[in-house]
């Protein structure tokens, strides 16, 4: 049975652990000077502690031990790239690193990943339906850029409160369901421990009515991790032989986060900017700008990439080319790419979205008046 209780007592475990060390943390925050105060382009009120991703780690290695037995390369070259990332992502998080370096760190990480863990990308599968070829000599530096590439798109998107952590959820469960599928039992008893980890992130992150602002962030350090493990398990998933997944799903994964990045590094090579400088271009800010909340906007685009995911693992199924997905991959990138060109027209759209939502909603809440005896409110 490759879901067992075990993997949910882990799963437990590491949500404790990092609900726990969030609270441990937060009073440490101000002494590491780790907190992210509020400026033009944020709207905390108050300066908040950015030690997030050092809890999700504490709660993914500390869980983690109880399968020390049945450890290998792979789990020691991902602890040890993690910890590189994370310690990169905390010392930006505090003196704002040069973006240059802060690519060079993460690829080394990439490469401990590699060399230690033995996790890297060797095949892309059938996608142009000439068989399953080897990349060789590309296997090590598309490796590294792919992982290097994640681990930037989900930092580049978390710039709302719970979305970061909402995406990296959806993209853990989607992991899950497709490792219990194949029956890749390695990843299957693993992807929990992580579930479990931003479950407990988001306890404290998330907005909700006796929490209307979040109390902790993930920081540089927290969404250098989620990447890292998203692209870590991806090719884990994508690159067993003997379970083997398309490379293509690893894209449907996370949706949001690699349209944006791309997009927004494109528009800006364009304009001769910098591709890691910051703006209000993301797709967050413009839907908030068309009338969405920020847990709105979070919960919308969660929504849309578990609707992308389980459409895309159906069409797998059904045996539909790897190539046309890819290309429906490419193509909505080109779609946004179009849309959000001037700014005014993607903030239209969600603001004409935002007001067919709401007026659905009050078209199905429930009346206020009390009923008639014996009838239905009227």
């Amino acid at each position: 049975m490759l879901f067992a209780n075990t993997d949910i007592v882990l799963g437990l475990g590491a949500f404790s652990v990092t609900l726990a060390g969030e609270c441990l943390l937060m009073p440490l925050a101000r002494r590491w000077g780790l907190l992210d105060h509020p400026s033009g382009r944020k709207d905390h009120a108050s300066p908040t502690p950015m030690t997030g991703g050092i809890a999700m780690l504490a709660g993914v290695l500390l869980a983690g031990l109880f399968l020390v037995g049945d450890a290998g390369p792979a789990s020691l070259g991902f602890s040890l790239s993690a910890i590189i990332v994370i310690a990169l992502g905390a010392l930006d998080d505090k003196y704002d690193l040069p973006w240059k370096l802060r690519i060079s760190v993460q690829s080394i990480g990439a490469l401990v990943m590699v060399y230690v863990g033995g996790i890297r990308i060797e095949q892309l599968g059938d996608i142009f339906g000439l068989g399953v070829g080897s990349l060789g000599a590309l296997s090590v530096p598309f490796t590294v850029f792919a992982t290097v590439g994640v681990i930037n798109a989900i930092n580049m998107i978390d710039g709302v409160d719970g979305l970061a952590g909402l995406l990296a959820l959806c993209a853990f469960a989607m992991l899950e369901a497709a490792a219990l599928y194949s029956g890749n039992g390695s990843v299957a008893h693993r992807v929990p421990i992580l579930i479990g980890a931003v479950a407990g992130f988001l306890v404290l992150n998330l907005r909700f009515p006796l929490q209307p602002r979040a109390r902790i962030f993930m920081g540089d350090a927290g969404s250098g991790f989620l990447g890292l493990a998203i692209a870590c398990f991806a090719i884990r998933l994508t690159q067993n032989p003997a379970h083997p997944v398309s490379s293509v799903l690893g894209l449907w994964l996370i949706p949001v986060p690699l349209v944006d990045c791309l997009v927004l590094m494109v528009r800006r090579w364009r304009n001769k900017q910098s591709p890691f400088a910051a703006d209000h271009n993301h797709v967050h800010h413009l839907m908030m700008e068309g009338g969405f909340g920020p847990t709105q906007a979070a919960f919308a685009l969660a929504l849309f990439t578990c609707v992308c995911g389980l459409l895309i693992g159906l069409l797998l199924r059904l045996h539909v080319p790897h190539l046309l997905l890819l290309l429906a991959f490419i193509g909505l990138c080109v779609l946004w790419y179009r849309l959000s060109s001037p700014r005014i027209r993607p903030i239209r759209f969600f603001r004409w979205l935002h007001s067919m939502t709401t007026s659905r909603r009050r078209m199905v809440a429930p009346s206020t008046q009390p009923a008639e005896p014996g009838g239905e409110a009227p």
